[in-house]
């Protein structure tokens, strides 16, 4: 069974088809890159999946549960980590933790050690007592990777995670989520960079809201980069 199925999801803004038709199924275990420039259509799937936007056009599946019909449950086995950062400066990485489990309704039993497992699997249980404000940017999205598995989602979601870090903090976010993946949890990652995508990820390619390859990296790519392969189907100038 997958535990993220998207049929048939569309969504207009106005005039605007900003997506047409975007179907694709991810079982567990599964890193799925979904890649596309700029306008492509992802931060509007990505609202469509997290509920911020809702279409009349399609169906979106979370572990077995309807968006559409049970949200609720639907939402409470997704994790998400936004494009843009929801911490609270102010507050350590363990009171941040501690503020989004109250929001998940998760009890107060057992919550510490489910912290301290969550931020150890991250490198960051060193870090429980430091202010977010004090931390890096790369350390911040580890924080964020976190509290989104907090909740022991089956399906985590990432929203271009990397935007704002060096390479090396890239490096490790990427490699961070590879073994989540691999670990078990069914990851979508959106990014417009090719360079975040290995041979053997599942890879969608989403261009003018459209789905224009899904399979293994290496299979669509051929005997191209991915740079080049990508480059010639999006038409995106380098």
């Amino acid at each position: 069974m997958a535990e993220l199925e998207v049929r048939d999801l569309s969504f207009r803004y106005g005039a605007k088809q900003a997506l047409d038709k975007v179907s694709f199924a991810l079982p567990e275990a599964t890193f799925c890159a979904l890649l596309g420039p700029n306008g492509a259509g992802k931060s509007t799937l990505v609202s469509l999946l997290t509920r911020l936007l809702v279409s009349s056009e399609g169906q979106v599946v979370v572990a077995g549960h309807d968006m559409a019909r049970a949200p609720r449950r639907a939402l409470a086995h997704l994790g998400v980590v936004f494009q843009q950062p929801t911490l609270d400066l102010n507050l350590t990485v363990r009171q941040n933790m501690r503020y989004f489990a109250a929001l998940h309704g998760l009890p107060r039993k057992g919550l510490d050690g489910r912290i301290d497992a969550a931020l150890e699997r991250l490198g960051m249980a060193e870090r429980a007592g430091e202010k977010a404000a004090d931390l890096n940017g790369g350390h911040r999205r580890r924080m964020e990777l976190a509290r989104a598995l907090l909740h022991r989602p089956r399906v985590l979601l990432l929203d271009e995670p990397t935007v704002g870090l060096d390479a090396a903090a890239r490096a490790a976010i990427v490699g961070h989520v590879h073994d989540l993946a691999r670990d078990g949890l069914c990851v979508l990652w959106t990014t417009h960079l090719t360079d975040e995508v290995r041979d053997g990820d599942h890879l969608l390619v989403l261009h003018r809201g459209r789905i224009l390859a899904d399979g293994v990296t290496r299979h669509i790519r051929g005997e191209m980069p991915l740079s080049d392969w990508f480059l010639s189907r999006t038409e995106v100038v380098a």
